[in-house]
């Protein structure tokens, strides 16, 4: 099967990317149509170049979706407490963030860099003929999931944005930005095409390249925020109740784990020593000189919750104790026995809630929050609740469940519009328009037609 080589091709993509590829990656040069026709002549090169940009995302700690996408929108929201003495890092706590702040510069370039990449595959897919038709299929369903996946983030974060399908610099340069509705749009379609360009099964016990259920639950996770409710459950149901490949484990200490039964996608690590650089950077073995767990998230756990013990955990300093994110385990060192996680199953049993409270459908959005509260070791929520409490107790598990992954809180309180209820009284200084991260300055100077969010200048 062509889906068994793309996995059996990954262990070499990075060498053969750095081989081969290395001008395909160059967003600074305008030499694309040289290398996608060099890059996408034979399946080997063209996994290697898709296998590069997952590779690229795990090397560094400053990959938008390796750390920055958990750390960063969690101490915006009620996550955690900063420490750094980094000023960058610090605005985001204070929610007081400049145009010239390096880190926002670095998430914007970092994700515009990956969408160029995936673009790239995309043209230099469609243009070839020289790869067999399931290695051209899975790859295009890959690049039209992961760009869907990066403008997921870029609407959440800095809402209207530049939305570039292609790789012609001259053209990206001058493009305006596109309403949040559009972008939505364009994010849903690429994930039905996706759909059906993906498999529908992992070819080996590794989960680290998208499937169709990738692309369903990101879909799922696009309709709950588009607000399309009917669209999201049954998406959610899709996931749930494919069950010969997703069931939640019955262990939290075991969610987090390379391959768990729970993953839809996950992240392989590539730099040697580090299994996931959400544990490397949140783990603590001294003085915390980067984040640690706020009081408010710690406090938001109820007594007896599981989640508490299995996945966070403290260290004491003289007289003071801090406490820090624990899902994932190991900070450094081997054997890799954790990989990052992107999309899992628990997050679609909280989108379905969700979607059936808005729907009226109280007894079925209880029936899926305790499911997640019984691994948590909870009492069952009563089927009395009011429509307003179940959308609270949604609040309150996704809360306890997704913290410190992908930025979920601050996204939630932001969609729901209840930002300025949650962080008014606890963020000083706190503005409305600080839900919006500012367009880096940098962009503004650059692009003739780039305009900047409210409040910032």
């Amino acid at each position: 099967m062509q889906c068994k080589r793309l996995l059996h091709i990954i262990g070499l993509g990075c060498l053969i990317l750095v081989a081969s590829c290395r001008k395909f990656t160059d967003v600074g040069t305008p030499r694309t149509q040289l290398t996608g026709a060099t890059v996408f002549t034979s399946d080997g090169t063209a996994i290697a170049a898709m296998t590069g940009i997952y590779s690229k995302m795990m090397g560094t700690s400053s990959s938008f979706m390796n750390t920055q996408v958990s750390l960063l929108p969690g101490l915006s929201a009620d996550e955690l407490t900063n420490y750094s003495t980094n000023t960058s890092q610090g605005e985001f706590y204070s929610n007081a963030l400049s145009t010239t702040n390096f880190n926002i510069m670095l998430l914007w370039r970092d994700i515009y860099v990956y969408l160029f990449q995936v673009n790239a595959v995309i043209e230099g897919l469609t243009g070839s003929t020289g790869l067999t038709a399931g290695v051209k299929s899975q790859l295009e369903g890959e690049a039209r999931f992961f760009r869907a996946l990066c403008y997921f983030h870029l609407v959440n974060l800095f809402g209207d944005v530049p939305y570039v399908v292609t790789t012609d610099y001259r053209t990206n340069a001058l493009v305006a930005r596109a309403h949040v509705s559009d972008i939505y749009q364009k994010i849903i379609s690429d994930l039905k095409d996706a759909q059906g360009l993906l498999p529908g099964s992992y070819s080996t016990v590794e989960r680290v390249r998208p499937v169709k259920w990738a692309a369903t639950a990101l879909l799922a996770r696009t309709y709950l925020y588009t607000g399309d409710w009917v669209n999201a459950e049954a998406a959610a149901t899709s996931v749930i109740n494919n069950s010969a490949a997703y069931n939640l484990v019955k262990n939290p200490d075991s969610v987090f784990l390379k391959n768990s039964n729970e993953a839809i996608w996950q992240l392989m690590p590539v730099v040697p020593g580090i299994n996931t650089y959400e544990g490397n950077v949140f783990i603590l073995t001294g003085m915390p000189t980067s984040v640690a767990i706020s009081n408010a998230l710690l406090n938001a756990f109820e007594p007896g919750d599981v989640r508490k013990t299995s996945w966070t955990k403290s260290i004491t300093i003289g007289t003071s104790t801090y406490y820090y994110p624990y899902k994932y385990k190991i900070k450094a060192g081997t054997p890799v026995t954790e990989y990052s996680m992107v999309l899992r199953l628990a997050e679609q049993y909280l989108i379905r809630a969700e979607a059936r409270a808005q729907q009226n459908n109280i007894s079925g959005a209880v029936a899926d929050l305790n499911i997640l509260r019984s691994r948590a070791k909870l009492a069952d929520l009563p089927v009395s609740l009011s429509k307003s409490q179940s959308l609270a107790a949604v609040e309150q598990e996704r809360r306890v469940e997704l913290f410190t992954e992908s930025g979920h809180r601050w996204m939630d309180l932001k969609r729901t519009g209840r930002a300025d209820v949650v962080f008014g009284p606890i963020k000083p200084g706190w503005k409305p328009t600080a839900v919006l991260y500012p367009v880096p300055q940098s962009e503004l100077q650059n692009n003739p037609n780039m305009t900047q969010n409210a409040g910032y200048f």
